[in-house]
């Protein structure tokens, strides 16, 4: 059987099953600009399907059989459940049906240099901000990035093929398929646990990625799981964190607003550059850093470095602030981990907003019913909690879990069924000076259009 590599080298037409996924789309889009006829399928529209079908990508809603016809070789994403008409067609076809990982794996071969930021949290926003430095630089790196990034008004760019920044993402050891010569490696904490089942293989899973770097090793040092997962292998290692210790290090760390960062930037001691953030949190520090520390290894000067940290406003989905309309701010992020939401909520509240409301949508039974405690002491944090049902993605609800046990756990918090319900709930209790802020990895974004649709028609 052909490698995908060497079908790469083959085939004119490629399939995308599921095209409209945040993992999908970058992919599409760079095998688009190298001139392939790209196709696709998804059961929901969305911003992501706008975008392809205007660079001229076929794609059509449903998944059915048919929908194959033409294809040359097809790709699925992993959050298709086994039994879809379209991927079992698909595997009865005799056509190369891959899992999105292996394109992606193939795809990071096709660069000289290829840059992986992995970790828990924060990948999305440390990829889109190495990515805003390099290009600023004058440098024309591939992306595949998991937010919309608005200095390229997409998820990915094909680039010349020198550089390619990667978002490197650890669920199911799916980026242990790439081929990355420098790993940036933010954070190592438990999610994906009905996967890797504790956290001694997700540290286990960063350090074989780790050990396929060929070259360098970029990392919070001031992370002790992190630390584990490099210790001992022969690698180029470059340290970031808070503790001076660190290679890159912060100093002299104020905030405007209570949440938008300001700090020096230290490399071994000595102060190299100083920024100003444009995305809140403290966590954006260590990002920023992490950013800072592989562009300088990737060729950038500390000046442009700052200058494009500098710029960058935040990625699609990012604590994106989608409108302040009649003194209501409506903003969407993506946190979905406790220590997600604990890190943006916790920033937020430090922002003067009259009230927070957390609008959230559980995703996945299993992280909702193995997190149970952390979701709830976290969505404790905000003035005002509304959630959505869970959404199961790719699962199956065998854990018998549901959103109202939740609900019976946060004081004060409503849930409902619908995003109707909870946009009419939501804007009927708002109130001038409030933050209405939407959380979550799978589609609650839809709500906050609807918020923002709602309060302009006003």
């Amino acid at each position: 059987m052909k490698t995908i590599d060497q079908l790469l080298g083959q085939v004119k037409t490629v399939h995308f099953i599921g095209i409209g996924g945040s993992g999908m789309c970058p992919l599409a889009e760079i095998l688009l600009s190298w001139g392939y006829t790209v196709q696709g399928s998804d059961n929901n529209t969305g911003d992501n399907i706008d975008h392809l079908r205007a660079l001229g990508c076929k794609v059509i809603l449903g998944q059915k059989a048919e929908n194959l016809d033409g294809a040359e070789l097809i790709i699925y994403t992993a959050a298709i459940l086994p039994d879809n008409e379209e991927l079992l067609a698909a595997k009865s076809s005799g056509i190369p049906t891959f899992e999105r990982a292996a394109l992606f794996g193939a795809i990071t071969r096709r660069y000289r240099n290829c840059i992986g930021v992995c970790g828990t949290h924060g990948k999305t926003t440390t990829t889109a901000m190495l990515t805003q430095i390099l290009l600023s630089a004058g440098k024309d790196v591939g992306a595949v990035i998991g937010g919309v990034l608005p200095l390229i008004g997409s998820h990915g760019r094909a680039g010349d093929n020198e550089m390619l920044v990667c978002e490197a993402c650890e669920y199911k050891d799916h980026y242990l398929e790439l081929s990355p010569s420098v790993a940036v490696i933010l954070n190592v904490d438990e999610d994906h646990l009905e996967y890797f089942k504790n956290l001694e293989n997700i540290i286990a899973s960063f350090r074989k990625f780790s050990a396929l770097t060929s070259r360098t090793l970029i990392y919070n040092g001031d992370d002790v799981n992190t630390r584990k997962a490099v210790e001992g292998l022969d690698k180029e290692k470059i340290t970031f964190g808070l503790n001076e210790s660190n290679d890159y290090s912060a100093a002299n760390i104020t905030y405007e607003r209570g949440a938008f960062a300001g700090f020096d930037v230290l490399f071994r001691g000595e102060t190299v550059a100083h920024l100003q953030l444009k995305i809140p949190g403290k966590h954006n520090i260590l990002n920023a850093l992490a950013a800072f520390a592989a562009a300088v290894n990737a060729g950038v000067s500390y000046a442009d470095c700052a200058k494009g940290i500098g710029a960058f406003a935040g990625a699609g989905r990012r604590f994106e602030i989608l409108a302040e309309i009649d003194g209501i701010t409506i903003a969407d992020d993506y946190a979905h981990h406790p220590n997600e939401l604990q890190a943006t909520l916790s920033s937020v509240m430090q922002m003067g907003y009259r009230t927070v409301w957390a609008v959230f949508q559980p995703f996945t039974y299993s992280r909702t019913k193995i997190l149970f405690d952390d979701f709830v002491r976290v969505l404790q944090i905000p003035d005002r909690c509304v959630m959505t049902e869970i959404m199961g993605s790719r699962e199956v609800n065998t854990y018998g879990i549901y959103t109202k046990d939740l609900a019976e756990q946060i004081p004060g918090s409503v849930w409902f069924n619908t995003f109707e319900e909870v946009v009419d709930y939501t804007l009927q209790n708002a109130q001038p000076g409030d933050l209405i802020i939407t959380l979550g990895c799978g589609d609650i974004y839809k709500a906050a259009k609807m918020m923002k649709a709602r309060l302009e028609k006003k």
